[in-house]
């Protein structure tokens, strides 16, 4: 610290105009942030450091799938990351961000499966070891893509630990982890309801369905005599295929209607099966019959009942989705033919009673594949749950996992709390095979990542859900099993940054696994209380357009990130997402707001840079009774808005932290002390040098504090401010601890009142913006503005008063301890006929206005008929335009005498 203070101090012999000179004419992002980030990089900035006595800090990035590539979430994800551990990189912690990719199961099946397609061939003709083997070869070739774009974006991730989930290492986790739970009971094998795909042929979890409205067609058919005298009863479904299916009838136990049924077997239509009435108080008697119809092998809600009825499971359909196995015509048909094939058998033989279309329904589509998923009874391995679950949900009850927002607190216990067994393997290729092998005399057994398989034994075929490994992520990818340096300084990480539309998949699965490990292991961690995966969990929203729609391709609003670095630079596109970031909530973004956060960076070079020829440096400051009201004015300020920037960062409040700084860059240093300053500047001596110090003071915390989020602009800037090494492993900027100055403040709140009015005088007057006029000022003095007076000159373009000196017109200001007068003189600064012209065309326009948005809402019919939010609108443009047409009067009234 010590030497680079003395760099800073050395760097400012330079001559102004050629420390400023050393910026580039203006700011253009794609010039420098890819060289930057190498050098960062190259220098070893992001490389954590195990030994290091510094406090440890550490997060782990949510593994991207190897397949994909960021879009609008990631760039949230990976922004908010990024900001937490630059600041405390800053703050003096040794900080690990830990990178790396998932190896998305089904999704990168997929994609080489279509690629041997095209080719002729299928994984089944190569065989597994040829297969997956070539799926090696594609993830060498060509996954990864995200990798290139983090570093488009600025991520500050320790590369030289970027882990794989199918890493020899972490697959040694895994292997660990399910013999430890296989030999604890927690997990077993069994056949139960699982989501199928048909397309893929596997079982996908509940996070891979995606729920869609679908329109169909809701039958009704009868079950028993067609003869209403004889028993009977009506049934709907939108899924008539499956009642090749059913083994039951359930109505509600109440249901008056179907006592008398209760107990009696219908004959199937098309199968020598009989069908039981059953009563279960599952059964909705309000809704359609008041009957159900059971298929326990393909419904999760049938296969309850069917468990607590003990009635037959019956499949009747292939791993294809297919009809197979009932002995009926429509063996061999698709699902969706069968279901118009049944309904037309139904029909000939007189049992539909009643078709309603359109009928509008939700239906569970695989993300991966697209086609509905179909329920289905299947052989799978499971892990149960319940003490899992409990133990999770306690860490955060007991405080040791901190989810912020709090609000999220109670969707995360109604999850946990209700948390139903988890199938964990999927019938695919690729992935972490399942550790079970089985013996040629029948014996089953896990075997661990050390233990010897005999010879002649087989491994189940099937691989672990995508789920399971990632939710090792937090200490897999620091080596455990194994004792490591890095699991002894950075486990538990520090917090996890991710989506809450995520919150009950992943987050879940990394506390239960977390605990778990934790509770055995406790001695693993040096001892330390390891029994969570991570101290805090923020939770921020999704990013949705300018309207405040979520994005998605189907409505062509989905914004790719990467094309607002090529076009408004990493910064604005980090600034725009974190500005708009606060626990829990969604955030809205447009072009518009891209568009904004560059000109905020365009501002930040053009005011270093101004301040640079204006000779700001950085250096130890004078004492305050030798500073300006000015100075101490904006150095208070520079204070208070470090102090709340630290306050929105520790809460994980981005947005808070984003809009102080902007405001205070923008509407203080830019707007006001900036100008303020080129007049003590142009006084030279003492004054001007003091003045300098300040600006670079000011200007070197800004950038400091500014850095995390916009890290491109503010190390080019801070470093030619300073002269220093890097603001990556600069130390970050902190209040100077002296009290607020309440007088200064007060002083130049009121200089800013009066230049304010006086500005709006002179824009109603007509006068060019950069036009002197001769002034008197009355009760500068009063107000302690008197050693303000040639700020009040410069900023408000005023002049003194000359012989013959005869006011126009006067502005009064009410300030805090009085009022200033302003008497001016703008006689020949005006072409009065000119402006009268133009006033009046202006009124004109006003009066348009306000008769037209009087006459609307003066309409009753309209008022009843327009949205509340269109009447507002309309109110608030009848106001504008009455505020309009009233200056306007004014003005032309003053005009008028002249």
């Amino acid at each position: 610290m010590f030497s680079r203070i003395t760099q800073v101090t050395s760097a400012q012999s330079r001559d102004p105009e050629t420390t400023a000179e050393a910026l580039p004419k203006s700011w253009d992002p794609s010039a420098v942030e890819a060289d930057l980030y190498q050098g960062w990089v190259d220098a070893g900035y992001f490389t954590a450091d195990a030994s290091s006595a510094k406090p440890g800090y550490s997060i782990v990035l949510p593994p991207p799938n190897v397949t994909g590539s960021l879009h609008m979430g990631h760039a949230l994800d990976h922004t908010l990351m990024d900001t937490l551990t630059r600041r405390k990189r800053m703050q003096g912690y040794e900080v690990l961000w830990l990178p790396g990719m998932d190896h998305a199961g089904i999704a990168t099946q997929t994609i080489v499966e279509k690629q041997l397609a095209a080719e002729g061939t299928s994984r089944e003709e190569l065989g597994r070891e040829a297969f997956i083997e070539r799926v090696w070869q594609w993830k060498a070739e060509s996954g990864g893509t995200i990798a290139g774009q983090m570093r488009r974006l600025g991520d500050g991730v320790d590369w030289s630990r970027d882990r794989f989930t199918m890493d020899e290492g972490l697959s040694r986790a895994v292997q660990t982890i399910f013999k430890r739970m296989y030999d604890d009971g927690l997990i077993y094998r069994a056949e139960r309801l699982v989501n199928w795909s048909p397309a893929q042929q596997t079982a996908i979890s509940d996070i891979e369905v995606k729920y869609e409205d679908v329109e169909g067609e809701l039958v009704s058919f009868r079950y028993g005599s067609l003869d209403d005298a004889e028993p009977h009863i009506v049934v709907a479904t939108t899924r008539m295929e499956t009642m090749l299916g059913d083994t039951a009838i359930a109505v509600h136990p109440d249901d008056e209607r179907y006592r008398d049924l209760i107990g009696v077997e219908l004959d199937h239509p098309f199968l020598d099966r009989k069908i039981p009435v059953i009563a279960d108080d599952y059964v909705d008697p309000e809704f359609g019959s008041g009957a159900v119809k059971i298929t326990p092998a393909h419904d999760p809600n049938d296969f309850a009942i069917g468990q607590r009825h003990h009635l037959p499971m019956i499949t009747i359909m292939d791993e294809t989705a297919r009809i197979e196995g009932t002995g009926t015509r429509f063996d061999g048909l698709d699902r969706f033919e069968a279901r118009v094939a049944v309904r037309e058998a139904l029909a000939e033989q007189g049992r539909i009673v009643k078709e309603v279309r359109p009928y509008l329904h939700s239906v569970g589509h695989s993300e991966r594949a697209g086609e509905p998923i179909e329920p289905r009874l299947s052989m799978q391995w499971w892990v149960s749950v319940e003490a899992l679950a409990k133990a999770a949900g306690d860490a955060v009850r007991d405080s040791e996992t901190v989810i912020h927002p709090a609000s999220q607190e109670p969707r995360w216990f109604a999850w946990v709390d209700d948390m139903h067994d988890w199938t964990i393997s999927r019938q695919l290729w690729w992935g972490h095979r399942i550790p079970i092998w089985y013996g040629p005399n029948g014996e089953v057994e896990c075997f661990g990542p050390d233990d010897t398989v005999p010879e002649g034994w087989e491994q189940d075929p099937d691989v672990l859900d995508t789920w399971f490994s990632s939710g090792l992520w937090p200490f897999s990818t620091m080596g455990w099993p194994d004792k490591t340096a890095e699991l002894d300084k950075f486990y538990p990480t520090s917090v996890l940054v991710t989506g809450y539309d995520i919150l009950f998949f992943w987050v879940a699965r990394m506390m239960m696994f977390g605990t778990y490990v934790g509770k055995l292991d406790a001695s693993g961690f040096s001892g330390r209380d390891a029994r969570v995966p991570f101290h805090d969990v923020f939770l921020h929203g999704l990013v949705r357009d300018e309207h405040g729609r979520k994005m998605s391709k189907s409505k062509g609003n989905g914004i790719d990130p990467l094309d607002w670095v090529d076009r408004f630079g990493a910064d604005a596109l980090r600034f725009t997402l974190a500005r708009g970031a606060n626990p829990g909530s969604d955030i809205s973004v447009g072009e518009s707001h891209a568009q904004s956060s560059r000109n905020f960076a365009t501002k930040l070079f053009n005011a270093t840079k101004f301040a640079l020829m204006n000779g700001a440096r950085v250096g130890e400051l004078p004492a305050g009774e030798q500073l300006t009201v000015a100075d101490r004015w904006i150095l208070s300020r520079l204070d208070e808005v470090l102090a709340e920037v630290d306050e929105g960062f520790e809460s994980y409040e981005f947005s808070k932290a984003c809009e102080a700084l902007y405001h205070f860059a923008w509407d203080e240093v830019c707007d006001w002390y900036l100008e303020l300053s080129k007049v003590q500047v142009a006084e030279g001596g003492e004054r001007a040098e003091r003045t300098a110090l300040v600006l670079g003071t000011v200007l070197d915390k800004l950038l400091r504090a500014l850095h995390p989020v916009m890290p491109f602009v503010t190390e080019v800037l801070w470093k030619t401010l300073t002269g220093s090494e890097s603001v990556v492993v600069a130390q970050w900027p902190t209040p100077s601890g002296a009290p607020a100055d309440v007088d200064a403040a007060r002083r130049v709140e009121d200089l800013q009142k009066l230049i304010t009015e006086v500005r709006r005088f002179r824009s109603d007057q007509g006068l060019k913006p950069g036009q002197r006029v001769a002034a008197t000022v009355d009760g500068l003095d009063a107000a302690g503005l008197a050693e303000l007076r040639p700020q009040l000159d410069s900023l408000a373009r005023l002049e003194g008063a000359g012989d013959g000196f005869a006011a126009t017109a006067t502005v009064e200001v009410r300030l805090s301890t009085g009022t200033a007068t302003v008497a001016i003189d703008t006689s020949g600064t005006v072409d009065v006929e000119a402006e009268r012209k133009r006033a009046a065309k202006d009124l004109a326009a006003a009066e348009k206005e306000l008769a037209g948005t009087s006459a609307k809402l003066g309409n009753e019919q309209f008022l009843s008929k327009a949205p509340d939010a269109v009447v507002e609108k309309i109110k608030t443009r009848r106001d504008l335009a009455e505020a309009e047409v009233a200056r306007l009067k004014a003005k032309l009234e003053g005009l008028a005498g002249r």
